[in-house]
């Protein structure tokens, strides 16, 4: 499967293929007999702890060949395991974030897609109706953020996998919802609900420029651990946490007149094309 992304720099129409690995369970009879077992919770875990272990360091070369990772963006180190480098550090003022306060920006390396939430608290992705409620777990939170927006920051194994706070702010509270791991790439979505489907975390956050916000971490196939770090107060741009193998996504739902998303992002996603962004960019600004 092939997904078209806007490089918003270049304008450019980028075609991103699917892993020939997530083709086969997804696309193929006897694949999506093993998805029943693969997507499973204690599958990603023992995928997880073979990374994290010393001996991994030798896929490091050939991943950083298979995704022509620019290493020139992070300094010079040497890695403990294959998640130590996957979840390694980008250098000082590789990212910085708008000065301001009016201007939202991405919380991290990935592609974008926006989404309209409507009265009953739905949108569409593929043909399939999502629900607020359905994804947080909460009536009563939900009819908070009807008519906002639903803003999808997915990350690709090549992304720099760190993630962080759009705004100052405190935490009001965080939950954390069991699920699957499916693959968070667009080849899941014709036969799944992946957002309300897979294994989540989120937080409620005060922040001082945009109001109360919903800043969610969803986990993927071979993604052996969401790591937020535990703050009750945070500040623009600092980091909020990062993932370990896989790609993955970060959601932020925002809630009724608050935002105008950047009209080159609104129109690539009003035709489901995602645009790709880096952490720290401008994707909207306050009303």
């Amino acid at each position: 499967m092939i997904t078209k992304v806007i490089d918003r720099k270049t304008n450019k129409i980028i075609e991103e293929k699917s892993p020939k690995g997530a083709n086969f369970l997804y696309k193929n009879f006897f694949g999506r007999i093993i998805l029943k077992v693969a997507n499973k919770r204690f599958v990603s875990r023992i995928a997880g702890k073979h990374l994290s272990k010393k001996k991994s360091i030798k896929y490091i070369d050939n991943f950083i060949k298979d995704n022509n990772i620019d290493m020139s963006d992070y300094p010079k180190v040497e890695y403990n395991s294959f998640n130590d480098f996957f979840s390694r550090k980008i250098k000082d003022g590789k990212r910085i974030f708008s000065g301001s306060k009016r201007d939202f920006c991405a919380p991290s390396d990935s592609k974008l897609i926006v989404y309209k939430i409507d009265d009953n608290k739905e949108f569409i992705i593929k043909d399939k109706t999502y629900t607020l409620e359905s994804i947080l777990r909460d009536k009563k939170l939900a009819n908070e953020y009807k008519n906002g927006y639903f803003l999808v920051f997915r990350l690709s194994v090549d992304d720099y996998h760190r993630y962080a706070y759009i705004d100052n702010g405190k935490v009001v509270r965080s939950k954390e919802i069991n699920g699957k791991f499916h693959t968070v790439g667009p080849i899941a979505f014709d036969r799944f609900k992946v957002f309300q489907e897979n294994q989540r975390e989120y937080s409620i956050l005060k922040t001082e420029n945009f109001g109360e916000i919903i800043q969610m971490e969803i986990g993927a196939m071979m993604v052996g651990k969401i790591v937020n770090h535990k703050k009750n107060r945070f500040n623009r741009g600092e980091e909020k946490g990062y993932f370990l193998f896989g790609g993955s996504t970060i959601v932020i739902i925002v809630k009724e007149n608050i935002l105008e998303i950047d009209q080159d992002i609104l129109n690539n996603s009003l035709v489901s094309m995602e645009t790709k962004v880096k952490q720290g960019e401008k994707v909207a600004k306050r009303l």
